[in-house]
Protein backbone atom coordinates (compact mmCIF):
# COMPACT_ATOMS: atom_id res chain seq x y z
CA UNK A 1 0.00 0.00 0.00
CA UNK A 2 0.96 3.58 -0.57
CA UNK A 3 -0.10 6.18 2.00
CA UNK A 4 -0.33 9.87 1.18
CA UNK A 5 -0.68 12.89 3.44
CA UNK A 6 -1.58 16.17 1.75
CA UNK A 7 -1.60 19.67 3.18
CA UNK A 8 -3.06 22.07 0.63
CA UNK A 9 -1.88 25.65 0.40
CA UNK A 10 -4.91 26.60 2.52
CA UNK A 11 -3.09 25.02 5.48
CA UNK A 12 -3.16 22.10 7.90
CA UNK A 13 -6.84 22.50 8.73
CA UNK A 14 -7.59 21.24 5.20
CA UNK A 15 -5.12 18.32 5.36
CA UNK A 16 -6.14 14.82 4.41
CA UNK A 17 -4.64 11.37 4.24
CA UNK A 18 -5.48 8.62 1.80
CA UNK A 19 -4.08 5.34 0.56
CA UNK A 20 -3.68 3.48 -2.69
CA UNK A 21 -3.29 -0.24 -3.21
CA UNK A 22 -0.42 0.22 -5.68
CA UNK A 23 0.98 2.48 -8.39
CA UNK A 24 -1.99 2.29 -10.76
CA UNK A 25 -4.48 2.94 -7.97
CA UNK A 26 -2.30 5.87 -6.82
CA UNK A 27 -2.36 7.27 -10.36
CA UNK A 28 -6.16 6.91 -10.60
CA UNK A 29 -6.68 8.68 -7.27
CA UNK A 30 -4.35 11.55 -8.15
CA UNK A 31 -6.18 12.02 -11.46
CA UNK A 32 -9.59 11.86 -9.77
CA UNK A 33 -8.52 14.43 -7.17
CA UNK A 34 -7.62 16.92 -9.88
CA UNK A 35 -10.30 15.82 -12.38
CA UNK A 36 -7.51 15.13 -14.89
CA UNK A 37 -7.75 12.63 -17.72
CA UNK A 38 -5.48 9.75 -16.76
CA UNK A 39 -3.82 9.72 -20.20
CA UNK A 40 -2.53 13.28 -19.60
CA UNK A 41 -0.87 12.27 -16.37
CA UNK A 42 0.47 8.92 -17.60
CA UNK A 43 0.19 6.98 -20.82
CA UNK A 44 2.11 4.38 -22.79
CA UNK A 45 1.56 4.02 -26.53
CA UNK A 46 3.51 3.03 -29.61
CA UNK A 47 3.70 5.36 -32.63
CA UNK A 48 1.56 2.79 -34.48
CA UNK A 49 -1.15 3.08 -31.80
CA UNK A 50 -0.97 6.87 -31.91
CA UNK A 51 -1.33 6.85 -35.68
CA UNK A 52 -4.31 4.53 -35.35
CA UNK A 53 -6.05 7.26 -33.30
CA UNK A 54 -6.07 9.30 -36.53
CA UNK A 55 -7.47 6.30 -38.45
CA UNK A 56 -4.18 5.82 -40.28
CA UNK A 57 -1.59 3.06 -40.57
CA UNK A 58 2.09 3.56 -41.42
CA UNK A 59 1.35 2.63 -45.02
CA UNK A 60 -1.37 5.30 -45.41
CA UNK A 61 -0.31 7.64 -48.21
CA UNK A 62 -1.21 10.76 -46.20
CA UNK A 63 0.11 9.58 -42.80
CA UNK A 64 3.15 11.87 -42.81
CA UNK A 65 1.08 14.83 -43.89
CA UNK A 66 -1.71 14.27 -41.35
CA UNK A 67 0.49 13.15 -38.41
CA UNK A 68 4.04 14.45 -38.89
CA UNK A 69 4.89 14.35 -35.17
CA UNK A 70 3.79 10.72 -34.80
CA UNK A 71 5.75 9.74 -37.90
CA UNK A 72 8.74 11.59 -36.48
CA UNK A 73 8.47 9.53 -33.30
CA UNK A 74 8.33 6.38 -35.43
CA UNK A 75 11.39 7.49 -37.40
CA UNK A 76 13.29 8.03 -34.15
CA UNK A 77 12.09 4.99 -32.19
CA UNK A 78 10.34 2.55 -34.53
CA UNK A 79 6.63 1.93 -35.00
CA UNK A 80 6.28 -0.57 -32.15
CA UNK A 81 8.43 0.95 -29.40
CA UNK A 82 6.45 1.80 -26.26
CA UNK A 83 6.65 5.55 -25.62
CA UNK A 84 5.78 7.14 -22.28
CA UNK A 85 3.79 10.32 -21.72
CA UNK A 86 3.68 12.10 -18.36
CA UNK A 87 2.65 15.72 -18.89
CA UNK A 88 3.56 16.98 -15.41
CA UNK A 89 6.94 15.30 -15.62
CA UNK A 90 7.94 15.62 -19.30
CA UNK A 91 5.82 18.49 -20.59
CA UNK A 92 2.41 18.51 -22.23
CA UNK A 93 2.07 15.94 -24.99
CA UNK A 94 5.74 14.89 -24.90
CA UNK A 95 6.53 11.20 -25.45
CA UNK A 96 9.84 9.51 -24.67
CA UNK A 97 11.22 6.00 -24.97
CA UNK A 98 12.79 6.05 -21.48
CA UNK A 99 10.46 4.34 -19.00
CA UNK A 100 8.28 6.43 -16.71
CA UNK A 101 6.35 4.64 -13.97
CA UNK A 102 2.78 5.47 -13.00
CA UNK A 103 4.13 6.40 -9.56
CA UNK A 104 6.62 8.90 -11.00
CA UNK A 105 3.93 10.46 -13.17
CA UNK A 106 1.44 10.60 -10.31
CA UNK A 107 4.00 12.17 -7.98
CA UNK A 108 4.70 14.90 -10.53
CA UNK A 109 0.96 15.60 -10.86
CA UNK A 110 0.59 15.65 -7.08
CA UNK A 111 3.49 18.09 -6.79
CA UNK A 112 1.83 20.35 -9.37
CA UNK A 113 -1.16 20.70 -7.01
CA UNK A 114 0.98 22.73 -4.68
CA UNK A 115 0.92 22.53 -0.93
CA UNK A 116 2.95 19.96 0.94
CA UNK A 117 2.67 16.21 0.98
CA UNK A 118 4.34 13.05 2.13
CA UNK A 119 4.31 9.65 0.47
CA UNK A 120 4.88 6.44 2.40
CA UNK A 121 5.50 3.32 0.32
CA UNK A 122 4.34 0.84 2.94
CA UNK A 123 2.25 0.45 6.07
CA UNK A 124 5.44 0.16 8.13
CA UNK A 125 6.81 3.45 6.78
CA UNK A 126 3.50 5.22 7.40
CA UNK A 127 3.24 3.82 10.93
CA UNK A 128 6.79 4.93 11.71
CA UNK A 129 5.97 8.40 10.41
CA UNK A 130 3.11 8.82 12.89
CA UNK A 131 5.63 9.00 15.73
CA UNK A 132 8.58 10.48 13.84
CA UNK A 133 9.82 14.04 13.91
CA UNK A 134 8.78 15.74 10.70
CA UNK A 135 8.63 19.48 10.03
CA UNK A 136 5.23 18.98 8.40
CA UNK A 137 3.83 17.36 11.54
CA UNK A 138 5.73 19.56 14.00
CA UNK A 139 4.69 22.90 12.46
CA UNK A 140 1.78 24.87 13.93
CA UNK A 141 -1.37 22.92 13.13
CA UNK A 142 0.71 19.92 12.11
CA UNK A 143 -1.06 17.77 14.69
CA UNK A 144 -3.99 17.71 12.26
CA UNK A 145 -1.76 16.24 9.58
CA UNK A 146 -0.37 13.59 11.93
CA UNK A 147 -3.92 12.81 13.10
CA UNK A 148 -5.14 12.43 9.49
CA UNK A 149 -2.39 9.87 8.81
CA UNK A 150 -3.11 8.03 12.04
CA UNK A 151 -6.85 7.90 11.22
CA UNK A 152 -6.10 6.54 7.74
CA UNK A 153 -3.90 3.82 9.23
CA UNK A 154 -6.71 2.89 11.62
CA UNK A 155 -9.26 2.87 8.78
CA UNK A 156 -7.09 0.46 6.77
CA UNK A 157 -6.54 -1.64 9.89
CA UNK A 158 -2.79 -1.16 9.70
CA UNK A 159 -2.90 0.40 13.17
CA UNK A 160 -5.09 -0.54 16.12
CA UNK A 161 -7.44 2.09 17.50
CA UNK A 162 -6.29 2.41 21.11
CA UNK A 163 -8.52 5.41 21.80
Amino acid sequence: MIFVVEVPEAGPAQSRAWFAYGELDFLRKVCAGDALPEWEVFDVATPRELLDLADRVPESPDARQVCPAVCGLADAHGWDTPLYRADHLLGAGHFQARTVSPLQAGLAALQARGGQWRIYGSEDAAMAAVDAADPLFDAPGGWRVRHALREQLIATEALADDA
